[in-house]
């Protein structure tokens, strides 16, 4: 019976460490935090998103992101890379003067820098940004 228990143990505590894997090899896991993010525009408006770079709950300058804004139509809008700011804040804008009305995707991707990129965690935040008609 104790031989049972001890395989089952084992059985679950391999488990447990399996699922942390993923995070315990990814050694920069920094993440794009959105801040005050404005969802309703009106085709013609700029969309501009701020927001900042966590990284251990502090801001992480010179972090290469991915934004990405995708149509209604699944047709791709933008996709840029910018670096945050000195103080790990980052601005993105778009022009919707020629856009359709609809949603919009927005992911923004932390590709980490270029020092942690072979153990990056390439986490991302999405927003939906709704474009109404004038």
């Amino acid at each position: 019976m104790a031989s049972k228990k001890t395989y089952v143990l084992s059985f679950v505590w391999l488990i447990t460490l399996g699922g942390l894997i993923d995070d315990s090899l990814a050694t920069h896991i920094s993440k794009p935090v959105l801040i005050d993010s404005k969802t309703q525009y009106v085709v013609g408006d700029t969309v501009i998103l701020h927001g900042w770079v966590d990284y251990n709950a502090q801001p992480a300058p010179d972090v290469l992101l991915n934004f990405r804004l995708t149509r209604p139509d699944g047709t791709t809008a933008v996709d840029q890379f910018y670096t945050s700011d000195q103080e790990g804040r980052f601005e993105f804008k778009f022009d919707t003067r020629n856009e359709a009305p609809g949603t919009y995707q927005m992911t923004i991707t932390s590709h980490c820098l270029e020092t942690h990129r072979y153990a990056c965690a390439y986490k991302n935040q999405t927003l939906a940004i709704h474009l109404n008609n004038p």
